[in-house]
């Protein structure tokens, strides 16, 4: 009777553990242009709900930024990116502090564009990806008033799920523009020339802005 009970607790405690992990397991299995559907329409949805965000409400814009795309973000190698042959020689502290002002100048600068969605929506086109294929190019384009927007993502295959890389707006990708800016940067003042290049900017975004 007390190997029966010993069982049944055991497979209890089995299903219970299944269930707590299912989540994780879809999360990880969910295809890069369905993650990026998803988190689209999430994120035009909250805009759409929030007035204080259509009214250009500054805080309300970046923390609907940190929240809901943040967290699809590989940052450490966009940044890797964007910073260049620099990255490898710079310490800890410097890589750690290139990511925070290279994610508020990314924020800022994009996130402004979000309080300006109306009736906007995205159209993600067919992604053509092998099953194997550990990264990706999602197409997409913004669907307006006007002539549509290209926007397009560069992901890559991790443990957690797909993460995005780089970002093109119209046949720009932004990691490629910024590494030319961030190259004169060091090339004039090196890395701390570079961080502190950053947060001036971010530092002067901050006092023009809207919150």
């Amino acid at each position: 009777m007390k190997r029966r009970t010993l069982g049944r607790l055991l497979a209890a405690s089995l299903s219970l553990a299944l269930l707590a992990a299912t989540p994780f397991v879809r999360a990880a299995e969910e295809a890069p242009d369905a993650l990026i559907q998803r988190v689209s329409v999430e994120v035009l949805d909250a805009i759409r709900a929030d007035k204080n965000v259509q009214a250009g409400d500054m805080t309300k814009v970046l923390a609907l930024v940190d929240s809901k795309v943040m967290p699809h973000v590989n940052f450490t190698r966009m940044t890797a990116a964007a910073v260049g042959r620099s990255w490898r020689q710079a310490t800890p502290e410097q890589k750690k502090r290139l990511q925070e002002e290279f994610k508020a100048l990314l924020i800022r600068t994009y996130s402004g564009a979000l309080s300006q969605v109306n009736d906007q929506r995205l159209n993600v086109k067919p992604l053509r990806a092998a099953p194997t294929d550990t990264e990706v190019i999602v197409r997409t384009e913004v669907i307006g008033r006007g002539n549509p927007v290209q926007l397009d993502y560069r992901m890559e295959k991790t443990a957690t799920g797909w993460k995005i890389y780089d970002l093109n707006v119209l046949g720009v990708w932004m990691v490629e523009t910024y590494r030319t800016q961030f190259a004169q940067e060091i090339n004039a003042n090196g890395v701390e020339g570079l961080i502190a290049a950053l947060a001036q900017r971010n530092k002067s975004n901050v006092g023009g802005q809207k919150s």
